[in-house]
């Protein structure tokens, strides 16, 4: 059953050794924080978190995160670099896997750039958390965003989530007609 009873609350998790250091400017986290700004139109309470890579760490902020969270936005650590283990502790984390996320987001990406192939997007749910992985360029993120979330707040009222609504004019949410 959806929860209604208060904002949506969305964890925006950034994975990058060199964000987490501070030799790079996070600009993933807000890029995505400003899609979600343009595009969700109920209450919701967004965090940013930035952690460095690796399977172990990434995991144990996920499980943190998914205490409290109602949907989780990873970006970074997709990619087949050597430290790129973010699907890896996705599935560490993970209840139930829903494939499909990372087969649109591959299926979008790759009508603007052939390394889309590359990108290892996926979905998972942790208890009532949804946890979406992106890439790490914002323009990306809005790319597979834009692909998926349509289908992210029916996803929400059936994991028993708070409901969240969208702008129909940028992402028209699907909810199955009431019988």
């Amino acid at each position: 059953m959806t929860d209604t009873s208060r904002p949506a609350r969305i964890a925006i998790l950034t994975v990058s050794d060199r964000a987490a250091s501070g030799a790079y400017e996070d600009k993933s986290g807000p890029g995505a924080e400003a899609w979600l700004r343009e595009t969700v139109t109920s209450p919701m309470e967004i965090t940013r978190v930035i952690t460095p890579d690796g399977r172990e760490v990434v995991a144990n902020k996920l499980r943190e995160l998914a205490e409290t969270a109602d949907l989780i936005l990873v970006s970074g650590g997709t990619g087949p670099a050597p430290r790129d283990l973010t699907p890896e502790a996705v599935s560490d984390v993970a209840e139930r896997e829903y494939p499909g996320f990372g087969e649109e987001m591959r299926r979008a990406s790759l009508l603007e750039v052939p390394t889309a192939i590359l990108s290892r997007q996926t979905a998972v749910s942790r208890g009532r958390t949804l946890i979406i992985t992106l890439p790490g360029k914002p323009s990306a993120i809005a790319t597979c965003l834009n692909a998926v979330f349509a289908a992210v707040p029916y996803c929400l009222d059936l994991l028993g989530a708070a409901r969240i609504e969208t702008d129909p004019a940028k992402i028209k949410a699907f909810r199955p007609k009431a019988k």
